[in-house]
């Protein structure tokens, strides 16, 4: 077994093919609307991103969605249970990793995660899962001696000990160095392919692309695009861009055809242009797109009800 596979062993399942859906929810303070009228499913074994920018609402979405907070209305389902009043059976079937926690500083990692497994039915092997991490040589060492990002896996360790159905990811590689990433996404990629289901949040938007099946976008407490990764935007957006240079200067095409712009120019030039790059738009060109659109739009709203 490499550093980043799990056992499938034991797997559970969770006895439908909708593990999360959510229908016009909401969660207001006063007349400020956290989440506003948001609706999505995330279907069993897919892994959903949900994107935005900081204040957007997605963590106020994922904390009521895991049962910390209570929603103001519209409906929740997780697992097939209301996470408003799930029980103790219930959370033993999810897996948490928030954006900060307060583990135990004075234990040792195989301490630590020996003593969450007991807390669980069905639980994953404790060196198996330390060594997913990548923390063997890290088993005896009490926490509060490991850096930022081991301790970050010790966190990603917990989240996954109790072997869940549905697997929350709150910025789960936030201080992790390169190398550490791509082999937490191999431990994700090997969760997945045992069927968990993942509910992941990220600012990294490479991490988003690389993982995730769908991805929601949120700005201003709304959904405002949802969909498939190379689906997302208007369609306008994620036409490839040619660009070129020449005498005259910096020239660039948005063509559906770039192959056929490129062999057109070569033909003229008789030789390859110079500066030649075919860009593709990618995930966070699109995200960062849909994210400015709608703050121009609520802008124009804002004003236009200022004025009225």
């Amino acid at each position: 077994m490499t550093s980043t596979q799990i056992s499938s062993t034991g797997t559970q399942s969770a006895g439908g093919d909708t593990h999360v859906s959510v229908q016009d929810l909401r969660k207001t303070y006063g007349s400020f609307a956290a989440v506003d009228g948001i609706t999505f499913d995330i279907e069993r074994g897919e892994t959903f991103a949900l994107l935005g920018p900081n204040g957007a609402g997605k963590s106020t979405t994922i904390e009521i969605l895991e049962g910390y907070r209570d929603r103001t209305s519209g409906t929740a389902s997780v697992l097939g249970v209301d996470p408003q009043h799930g029980g103790i059976d219930w959370k033993s079937r999810l897996g948490i990793v928030l954006q900060s926690t307060g583990e135990s500083g004075n234990v040792s990692v195989q301490e630590q995660l020996s003593h969450f497994a007991r807390l669980y039915p069905n639980p994953r092997d404790v060196d198996e899962v330390i060594a997913a991490v990548g923390l063997t040589e890290k088993a005896k060492t009490r926490i509060k001696s490991l850096s930022g990002g081991q301790r970050r896996r010790v966190d990603v360790a917990l989240g996954v000990i109790g072997r869940p159905e549905l697997l929350f990811l709150d910025e789960p590689t936030t201080g992790f160095d390169p190398e550490a990433r791509r082999e937490f996404w191999e431990l994700i990629r090997s969760l997945k392919r045992e069927g968990t289901t993942i509910l992941l949040t990220t600012h990294y938007l490479d991490e988003a692309a690389q993982l995730s099946d769908r991805a929601g976008v949120i700005a201003g407490g709304k959904l405002i695009d949802i969909g498939k990764i190379d689906e997302l935007g208007a369609a306008d957006a994620r036409i490839p861009v040619v660009r070129w240079t020449d005498q005259n200067g910096t020239h660039e095409e948005r063509t559906l055809e770039p192959a056929g712009v490129v062999a057109r120019l070569y033909a003229s030039l008789g030789a390859e242009p110079q500066g030649l790059e075919v860009i593709r738009p990618s995930l966070e060109d699109i995200y960062l797109e849909l994210v400015s659109a709608y703050e121009k739009t609520t802008d124009v709203k804002s004003t236009e009800k200022e004025l009225s």
